[in-house]
């Protein structure tokens, strides 16, 4: 059976379609959810690559990726062994249960969230592409089986939604590699056939056939970690091209998205309870990139320093010195807890809040009973002041390279929801009007629309 798979950044989605009414379905991944997070916490990250072996039919691909994780899958058991985990318990979680269990016990297993993030960062050494691929590989066969679960047939061909850039440097190298990881993937879970799109153009092609004349249409796609804009000429004369590729007529992309609003929030609002612009008793500020590279959870150089050793040996020194001990004694906590995935969570649950609400009290109490910070639109405003001018210029160049200004503006994507967002692109953009797509699910929509084009 043919499908799309939005493999996103925050959330996951696939889709068939539906025969009878000839329409994308999004199939439930999680209990009656159609969007899984993208989220995945093991007992150890040892029993990672063990899932994905298993998964894997025997023969000879499944010996091959044995052969090539065999210290990994010793490593695996040995853990097994020592925490008297037993082959047939559970041993990773996915979606809302990943965070339920990290909450539950920060300190211990691993936790990973928007893994997508990492796919393109440049110099990977192989063993981190190999982790990588694990680590996708386990969540797309636990979504398809899901899928299958509920359509009750094997979903063999996919088309797997891209980013037009996945890293703003060495971008064409970096787009190789993370599709090489999705590619591989992807055929490990058990896709005989997988094809990518553009995740503007499979936004675009959701919301094309609303059209009933030809339009140039700026397509602003804001996820959790990219930002993408295509201007694509759609409509009656457009949508039935199986080769759409004359009707992109210019693009931009960089990783900066929804995952950038959180940081910026968890830094500027929530890291002053921990420390965060305190001042130290020489009259110095506090070093403030020991707190930045906590809240970076999508920077994978930013977490290997914040959890160095030279970073305790810093904050010890810093506890002698700051005039506010028991404010970075709250950062030490939190670092030695390993919660600061859980902080940036935290904030991205107040942005969602200050969208509709112009205040909001953030709960801090799993750090220390009763502590709360308070957080307002007006501070959401000026921490996403420096990701949202950066959303603007990636307009900017679409619309000069295309040479042309579009008819309309599609917005769509998960962070697009917000109403500064939106502002943000009316301001921008004059007197064009600007059309709301489904915000979560026009990318999984839109491939597997095109998916059904180019398999059936």
């Amino acid at each position: 059976m043919i499908s799309g798979f939005d493999y996103g950044t925050s959330n996951c989605a696939i889709g068939v379609m539906d025969q009878t009414t000839d329409k994308a379905q999004l199939l439930p991944l999680e209990g009656d959810q159609v969007f899984l997070p993208s989220s995945l916490y093991a007992l150890g990250r040892e029993l990672i690559c063990e899932s994905v072996v298993k998964s894997i039919p025997s023969g000879s691909d499944q010996d091959s990726y044995r052969q090539s994780r065999a210290a990994n899958l010793n490593l695996a058991a040995r853990f097994r062994a020592q925490e008297s985990i037993s082959t047939d318990e559970q041993s990773l979680y996915f979606g809302r249960e990943a965070f339920s269990e990290y909450f539950a016990l920060p300190g211990e297993g691993y936790f990973v969230k928007s893994v997508k993030s990492f796919l393109g960062v440049s110099g990977l050494r192989v063993q981190y592409i190999d982790f990588f691929e694990d680590i996708v590989t386990a969540m797309m066969v636990h979504i398809k089986t899901r899928a299958e679960q509920h359509s009750q047939t094997e979903l063999s061909h996919t088309v797997i939604g891209k980013p037009v850039n996945f890293q703003g440097a060495n971008a064409q190298l970096s787009n190789i590699q993370a599709l090489k990881i999705l590619e591989v993937s992807a055929k490990r879970a058990g896709f005989k056939s997988v094809e990518f799109l553009y995740e503007p153009i499979a936004a675009g092609v959701d919301f094309e056939k609303q059209l009933t004349a030809d339009k140039k249409v700026l397509v602003v796609d804001i996820g959790g970690g990219t930002t993408d804009c295509a201007m694509v000429c759609m409509g009656p004369n457009h949508r039935d091209n199986v080769d759409r590729r004359m009707d992109f007529i210019g693009h931009a992309g960089e990783r900066i998205g929804g995952n950038d609003f959180d940081i910026q929030m968890a830094a500027k609002i929530l890291l002053p309870v921990f420390g965060m612009g305190s001042m130290l008793k020489s009259g110095l500020p506090m070093p403030t990139q020991m707190f930045w590279d906590a809240v970076s959870t999508n920077d994978v150089g930013a977490q290997q320093a914040f959890n160095k050793l030279e970073t305790s040996l810093a904050l010890d020194r810093l506890l002698i010195e700051t005039t506010e001990p028991k404010l970075l004694q709250r950062f030490v906590h939190m670092r030695d807890n390993r919660q600061n995935q859980q902080l940036v969570r935290l904030a991205e649950q107040a942005k969602i809040e200050l969208s509709s609400h112009e205040q909001t009290q953030v709960a801090l109490d799993f750090i220390e009973r009763e502590l709360s910070c308070s957080a307002s639109i007006e501070q959401l405003r000026a921490a996403l002041h420096r990701p949202l001018n950066k959303m603007m210029k990636l307009m900017d160049e679409t619309i000069a390279q295309a040479a042309v200004t579009p008819d309309l503006i599609y917005i769509t994507g998960g962070s697009a929801k917000s109403p500064l967002v939106r502002q943000a692109i009316e301001q921008k953009i004059g007197n064009i009007p600007v059309v709301d797509g489904d915000h979560f699910g026009s990318v999984a929509n839109g491939l597997t629309l095109w998916a059904d084009k180019i398999y059936r």
